[in-house]
């Protein structure tokens, strides 16, 4: 079929489920609902363009009304992967479905760690699940005195995480421990999703404060994903924010750094003046890594309307052939009890300036609809490997 759309852009507002996981309790996370339970706990939640393309036709909100002619389609999507981490729910959209998830510690074992200050040459302190505002309370003045140490954690993700002051031990030599633990678990036994590197700065006095420099070091997903497909048939894979840092640079054509969601969203909407032909997708992590995890109910709300004026200025500028695709990665109930993520279902919202006006769509047991869709717009489609349902007949014009 001849393609209806010559780019689509997709953004992710990491973590912003709307409830609703129909596996939930499996994963210790029944009645959780990131959007409605922040909709529910703020005296506001502004948020006009979101409104218009259908999210309050999606889900009941208090804040969020339902209107008569939505502007976009509206789907709620299920989450397949045996995870609800980041990286499984980016790969889902592309079509992997995890079937086994990613490992996960509250500690990492001591053949780990021994090989880890062999080979970066410093002593690890805190190994240890916790927070990473909370870590640096603690340790990080012990790291600024030694800088023979270094600070490494985890939380409920797969994830190992180290922390370096940019100031003492400096960027590259975070990024140089870093590709080491990310080499040594690759080995089946520590096998994690990511390492991170959470560059931060300050003093005991004035506090610390991570910086925007954070590096993810993922997995290479195990098959080819739509991004590849679509790379390899010739079309641009534009990445803002984390993205290419998630596919561990796979089907990615160029890869831009955000310094925030705000900034992320700037970016794109910059993009929507440069001619291409493709696909721009951007990860918004604001939501998930400075307001999820903290559980700031105000912080998170204060970020989703930041988002929805900055919205307003995308859609203004899309162009008539341009395919708007608004979803999340998993949830982050900033209301839930620990820090972790929460299994639930998340929004898929979809605009052009094509249609019409906007409905409803059947709900899908998969991310995977995503990537599907927007192979099937350039007459692509997944391989034997991939999960996904094409919904672009579905959208009318």
């Amino acid at each position: 079929m001849n393609k209806k759309f010559k780019r689509v852009f997709t953004i992710v507002l990491d973590s912003c489920g709307i409830g609703n996981g129909l596996d939930a309790k499996a994963f210790g996370d029944e009645n959780s609902d990131t959007l409605g339970h922040i909709d529910a706990n703020v005296d506001h939640l502004i948020m006009p363009n979101m409104e218009k393309l259908g999210l309050g036709n999606l889900k009941q909100l208090k804040h969020i009304k339902e209107v008569e002619n939505p502007l976009g389609y509206y789907v709620k999507l299920n989450e397949a992967s045996a995870s609800k981490d980041t990286m499984a729910g980016h790969w889902e959209m592309m079509g992997i479905n995890t079937e086994k998830p990613f490992k996960t510690f509250e500690h990492f074992p001591d053949e780990l760690i021994t090989a880890l200050e062999k080979e970066t040459g410093r002593k690890v302190i805190g190994n240890k699940a916790c927070s990473g505002t909370a870590i640096l309370d603690e340790l990080a003045n012990e790291e600024i005195d030694d800088p023979n140490k270094m600070i490494v954690y985890t939380s409920a993700d797969s994830v190992l995480q180290i922390c370096g002051h940019e100031e003492v031990s400096g960027l590259d030599e975070l990024y140089r421990c870093c590709e080491i633990a990310r080499k040594l678990t690759l080995d089946e036994k520590f096998k994690i999703g990511r390492v991170i590197a959470r560059p931060y700065v300050g003093n005991v006095e004035d506090g610390f404060k991570r910086t925007a420099n954070r590096k993810d070091y993922a997995l290479k997903p195990p098959y080819q994903t739509a991004l590849n497909i679509l790379k390899d048939a010739g079309y641009q894979v534009i990445s803002v924010g984390k993205i290419s840092d998630i596919f561990n640079g796979e089907g990615i054509s160029e890869s831009i750094h955000s310094d925030s969601s705000v900034e992320g969203m700037k970016q794109t909407i910059q993009l929507v003046d440069r001619d291409f032909e493709g696909l721009c997708f951007t990860n918004l992590v604001d939501f998930d890594a400075k307001w999820g995890h903290r559980r700031n109910v105000e912080g998170y709300r204060d970020e989703l309307e930041k988002f929805d004026v900055l919205l307003g200025e995308l859609l203004d500028k899309l162009h008539d052939d341009d395919l708007l695709l608004i979803t999340a990665d998993h949830g982050n109930d900033p209301t839930y009890s620990g820090t972790d993520h929460t299994r639930e279902q998340v929004m898929l919202l979809a605009y052009s300036k094509k249609f019409n006006k906007g409905n409803e769509l059947k709900e899908q047991s998969n991310f995977g609809c995503i990537g599907a869709t927007i192979l099937d717009n350039f007459g692509l489609s997944l391989n034997e490997n991939l999960i996904g349902d094409s919904l672009l007949d579905e959208l009318g014009e």
